[in-house]
């Protein structure tokens, strides 16, 4: 007798205007054509080798089962410490959730306070993980566009677009992909308006520690009234060069902690054992990596904006993160997205367009490269780029 099988469904997609990022795009394209890589974000050199022995050291003792689902004690413990001197305030334990990256704590803080119908203010050029998952939460993405060449707030739009369904306004700073830094002026208009519209704050702080020319890092952790309404995410894949790692961390106060563990830990439950441990020995034994970040990282600033005097590009204000937006428009009137793509197939340099990060209508000739790369890296996609 043969079994009469139902027809398959096709699928409804809850995300039908998500295709590939333009990181992976990029990346592939680069493979594809043999190109020096600037386009995904991650450095071409290795962790220090202290923390790659002290995660073999640990993986070989047998730490290699499920760790606690907010974080092993010891990681924790360090965190600790580490907020306390970056920002001066003290914290618990029950304040700190580990996390399978900043990619999933960004994506759990969302889906902890955005409900169906709420609305989300997000800045573009923005990340491009926000929008799906406030979409995948119900909620919806207000888009406020930051210009170039600075890329500052104007918070008169910001006030003109809240409204009694505005739930979030969600910050990215030291800000990929502009490289600019939120202001101690942008901390009082923002406190003013959370405070004046009982919002809360989602801050994507991952390049924390990547502050040029003495500047400062306006965490939300330094300031209570925005504490208070906030979920700090960090990373150590960008403070230790371990991208791959995929350990990040949120800090947020007890009463929505709680509320983001209910939800972590059905999405990983819980993060890399012998790899928080190794961690939480580099931050105890070597506490200097994280205060010499800056330096290390303005180094290569400034050592492929020297390679790039001789170009045609004009390379924008970079006050953190390690990217750097160059403006091509004495070169070529392509768009962003093409002339990314003629850039990668024909002269070997894979970057990325700023287009994809934008909601709206984008014109701007201007694209990011990622300067965490050796300096052999950088003098040879200089050399290659002063070419055009």
């Amino acid at each position: 007798m043969q079994i009469k099988r139902p027809q398959s469904q096709s699928i409804k997609s809850k995300l039908p205007n998500v295709g590939t990022t333009i990181f992976t795009t990029m990346s592939a394209m680069a493979a594809e054509y043999d190109a020096i890589n600037l386009s995904q974000g991650f450095p071409s050199f290795d962790c220090p080798e202290y923390l790659a022995h002290q995660a073999q050291a640990h993986i070989v003792e047998g730490k290699n089962q499920y760790a606690p689902m907010t974080g092993v004690p010891a990681l924790n413990l360090q965190i600790v410490d580490l907020v306390k001197r970056s920002y001066g305030r003290d914290i618990a334990l029950e304040e700190i959730t580990v996390t399978s990256g900043a990619t999933e704590a960004l994506f759990v803080a969302i889906q902890t306070v955005v409900n169906a119908g709420d609305e989300v203010i997000v800045f573009d050029p923005v990340y491009d993980s926000y929008e799906p998952g406030i979409e995948l939460a119900g909620g919806k993405c207000v888009h406020i566009p930051l210009y170039a060449p600075n890329y500052q707030i104007d918070w008169q739009q910001v006030r003109q677009a809240i409204t009694p369904k505005t739930k979030v306004i969600m910050l990215n700073s030291p800000h990929n992909p502009s490289g600019t830094v939120i202001t101690e002026q942008d901390i009082q208009e923002l406190t003013a308006l959370v405070t004046e519209h009982d919002l809360y704050v989602i801050s994507d702080e991952v390049y924390e520690h990547i502050v040029f020319d003495g500047g400062t890092h306006h965490s939300m952790l330094r300031y209570d009234e925005l504490y208070q309404r906030s979920f700090v995410v960090s990373s150590f894949g960008k403070t230790f060069h371990i991208t791959g790692w995929k350990i990040g961390y949120c800090v947020a106060p007890a009463l929505l902690s709680t509320e983001f563990r209910k939800i972590h830990q059905y999405v990983t439950f819980s993060t890399s054992t012998p790899m928080q441990w190794a961690i939480a020995d580099m931050l105890a034994e070597q506490p200097q990596h994280v205060d010499e970040l800056r330096t290390f990282y303005q180094q290569k600033r400034d050592f492929f904006a020297n390679a790039m005097q001789g170009s045609r590009f004009t390379l924008l204000p970079c006050k953190g993160t390690y990217f750097q937006l160059m403006d091509y428009s004495q070169i070529s009137d392509k768009d962003d997205m093409a002339f990314a793509e003629w850039m990668t197939k024909e002269k070997g340099i894979a970057t990325v367009p700023l287009s994809p990060f934008y909601g709206a209508d984008y014109h701007d000739k201007i694209i990011r490269v990622c300067f965490a790369k050796d300096e052999e890296t950088l003098l040879k996609a200089a050399e290659r780029l002063s070419l055009l």
